[in-house]
């Protein structure tokens, strides 16, 4: 049985993020196997999955801070049997600047990318972020050189944030893309 608020897609289970999962992806990968009930594969963790922002999600966590923090790890689900693998994770967290907006990362395992995996995911997120209270924007931003990442935002209705918006991404050289609630503007 998944953990409440787990999302269910076609081909994953999106299973809500708790301190002791985020605790254990910094490194235990035995313990996070265990509290995951899923493998953990060799690629495991993306690359812009590292230590520094384990940390920093564990500590939005543990603070509490930010009410529209949240984190899904995705895992596929086996055929005939086969359990769960982790395969990648997304998540949100408020744009303390522009209130009504959240901003959506996600990654996925190296093996795992260029199979839909995050287009799939990052559809099933949309609705459950749309009913965060006043949440009426979901901003993203990528490499411009992260063709694939920028797929899985077209695919999913993200459109380019105008040039004079640039640099408001989390990273130096980053761009943008924004989906808006619908019915408002």
């Amino acid at each position: 049985m998944q953990p409440q608020g787990t999302i269910r897609t076609e081909r994953l289970d999106l299973v809500p993020a708790t301190r002791e999962m985020l605790a254990a992806d910094r490194g235990d990968r035995g313990h996070l196997r265990r509290v995951l009930g899923a493998a953990i594969p060799p690629s495991w963790p993306p690359s812009l999955l590292d230590d520094a922002t384990c940390a920093e999600f564990l500590r939005l966590m543990t603070d509490g801070t930010d009410d529209n923090f949240r984190v899904w790890y995705w895992l596929l689900r086996g055929n005939h049997g086969r359990g769960q693998t982790l395969i990648g994770s997304g998540g949100t967290s408020s744009c303390p600047q522009e209130p009504g907006t959240v901003m959506i990362g996600y990654s996925v395992a190296g093996g795992f990318e260029g199979s839909g995996y995050a287009t799939e995911a990052v559809r099933h997120m949309i609705p459950v972020i749309f009913t965060f209270p006043g949440i009426r924007r979901i901003v993203a931003t990528t490499f411009p050189e992260l063709k694939g990442s920028i797929r899985v935002l077209e695919k999913n209705g993200f459109v380019p944030v105008p040039a004079h918006h640039a640099g408001t991404g989390i990273g130096e050289g980053t761009i943008a893309f924004v989906r808006e609630r619908p019915g408002c503007r």
